[in-house]
């Protein structure tokens, strides 16, 4: 269990404490209008710098803005964006950098990158107390232009950060909670 990275892996209450954080990590729809502070924000980007990226390349950006005006125009041209944040870090693909390493467009790479530096930043933010919900549906031309973007630098996925507040959009269910063992295949078949 180490990966054969040669460091050892978290155990006793760290691991336990990593292991409640991906537990009770929620994606937060109602947060409270008070400013994250930077000292927040810069601890949740560095944890993001250590998301695992293909060859270790580190082809996503990250733009903040913790600005109202920006964030409400934002929330313009993001339908899925359901928060009122204080906060937005637009995860971006350095498209240029990425076909220097000959990676095409669609490199599916490219997007791993992107999650993994997501999933980071959720739990990253969790664990500080902030709430945080990832958006998707959002007019990448839009965000470019609102952010000021350079070209070759695509924003992917806009992820929402407050303090969370009571109330707001009941969290979405699809029937039961799954179990691991409902979500997984051995191969060969376990007894």
């Amino acid at each position: 269990m180490g990966g054969g990275t040669g460091r050892a892996p978290v155990t006793g209450d760290d691991g336990e404490a990593v292991l409640a954080a991906i537990r009770t990590r929620r994606v937060v729809r109602s947060m409270r209008p008070e400013p994250v502070d930077r000292p927040v924000l810069e601890a949740v980007l560095d944890a993001a710098r250590w998301a695992p990226t293909a060859g270790n390349r580190h082809l996503q950006r990250f733009v903040v803005t913790d600005d109202p005006g920006v964030l409400r125009v934002l929330r313009a041209v993001s339908p899925g964006m359901l928060q009122h944040p204080a906060a937005a870090i637009v995860v971006c693909t350095d498209r240029a950098l990425a076909a220097g390493y000959g990676f095409p467009p669609g490199a599916p790479g490219l997007f791993v990158d992107v999650g993994t530096a997501t999933a980071t930043i959720l739990l990253a933010a969790h664990a500080l107390g902030i709430g945080a919900g990832p958006v998707t549906s959002f007019s990448h031309a839009a965000v470019s232009v609102v952010l000021g973007l350079p070209e070759g630098l695509e924003p992917e996925l806009i992820v929402c950060l407050g303090h969370p507040a009571p109330g707001g959009p009941a969290p979405m269910r699809g029937g039961r909670r799954l179990s691991w063992r409902d979500l997984t295949t051995w191969v060969p078949p376990q007894d």
